[in-house]
């Protein structure tokens, strides 16, 4: 069943509104507990089952994609001090995926002597890589709850509960359905389609470096001139940079072998020697001789290209007697610029595990359960995909059509 062949109910489905009744407990009247699925095992799924196991709730399924995601890696993303609190809460030790304890963000802007036109802030938070972060959590979820290599084709809505149909023909029915499965999300496209992502016209070019920088103490960030910026922080075993520059849809198809939109990650095995020989060229042009060479001599090297989305106006869609939600990226992926992507994930997965909590436990009316967690969340959401384009503007990228 492809993702276009969906039932009348569901095709026809509305956002979760202040109109809608009231609802009836998704436990099934036995008193037994609802069944939570939760599709995507990158970092929000899985922060979001962890918490729901904490609470008690004790029919939770993970569902990634993947089937082997665990042999994944990410580069460098920053947590601040609200989703660290996420991840105290759930006995994870800090040390455990925070290698490097600096709180700076050392910034260069424009051409010439570094100390010249050096700042520095303070960064409310702490930095970390995707692999350290998603190896802490799937360390914790138990075997019998995560399901790899489970992709999604079709959810239904069959005797009052959402179904959803994966690519092998199995199924399996929830109560709700929490979709955190990233920026190319199959539960937006069945939710939410009217809000494509489309490219914003420059590359996230990436690299991990096996060997760092004896000056390269905390986060650095380099800006010598409009549609160039370069990012670079220490990771154990070296240096994770990124380096944004423009590029058209067409040069980013001949770099990666794919559109934009059909390849929003380019692997080490997409990044052909072309897309190689330009940013080695770039590096050379805009970067102190010491980091173009890094860059230069880094083996391993991914790309993404910067996707926009409009803004969501919603967060919860009633499917059958039951519901589907998404969160973070599935939700509302924003420019890497923000710093917020990761951040707002963990914070949605919070505010639905409490909504969940107050329900199970205490009776709270769900659907007015899901509004008020919507209310918390998605004023940062959409303001968050808004400054994207704004901070890009700012740096001069996305000027590439």
């Amino acid at each position: 069943m492809g993702l276009m062949h969906q039932p009348t109910d569901l095709a026809a489905k509305q956002e979760l509104s202040p109109d809608h009744p009231p609802s009836a407990a998704i436990a099934p009247a036995t008193g037994s507990q609802p069944h939570i699925a939760v599709v995507g095992g990158s970092l929000t799924g899985p922060v979001l089952a962890l918490l729901l196991l904490q609470a008690g709730l004790e029919n939770v399924a993970v569902y990634e994609a993947n089937p082997d995601l665990a042999a994944a890696t990410g580069g460098v993303l920053s947590l601040e001090h609200t989703a660290l609190d996420v991840l105290d809460r759930l006995d994870i030790p800090q040390h455990e995926y925070v290698k490097e304890g600096f709180e700076t963000i050392t910034q260069f802007r424009g051409y010439g002597p570094a100390g010249g036109r050096r700042r520095q802030r303070t960064y409310p938070g702490r930095f970390t890589t995707w692999t350290l972060l998603h190896r802490a959590l799937a360390a914790r979820l138990p075997a019998e709850v995560a399901h790899h290599g489970r992709r999604i084709s079709a959810m239904t809505a069959e005797a009052g509960r959402p179904v959803l149909h994966f690519k092998d023909g199995d199924r399996a029915s929830a109560d709700l359905v929490a979709f955190c499965d990233g920026r190319s999300s199959v539960g937006r496209r069945l939710l939410d389609p009217a809000r494509p992502l489309h490219y914003a016209g420059y590359v996230a070019h990436r690299g991990t470096a096996t060997v760092r920088p004896a000056d390269l103490h905390d986060f650095q960030r380099w800006e010598p001139c409009p549609g160039v910026q370069f990012n670079i922080a220490p990771v154990p075993g070296g240096a994770d940079w990124i380096f944004f520059l423009n590029a058209t849809a067409v040069q980013y198809t001949a770099w990666f072998g794919a559109p934009p939109r059909q390849r929003a990650f380019a692997t080490a095995q997409h990044v052909s020697p072309a897309a190689r020989a330009y940013v080695d060229q770039q590096a050379a042009t805009h970067l102190p001789a010491p980091l173009a060479d890094l860059v230069h001599s880094t083996a391993g090297r991914a790309a993404a290209p910067v996707l926009d989305i409009a803004p969501p106006t919603g967060m919860a869609w009633p499917i059958g007697d039951g519901y589907a939600c998404l969160l973070g990226d599935a939700l509302a992926p924003p420019r890497a610029h923000t710093a917020r992507g990761a951040v707002n994930g963990i914070e949605q997965a919070d505010g639905l595990a409490a909504a969940l909590r107050q329900h199970i436990h205490h009776g709270a009316d769900l659907t007015g359960a899901l509004l008020g967690w919507r209310r918390r969340h998605l004023l940062t959401a959409v303001d968050t995909v808004r400054q994207g384009p704004v901070i890009g503007a700012r740096l001069g990228l996305g000027t590439a059509s």
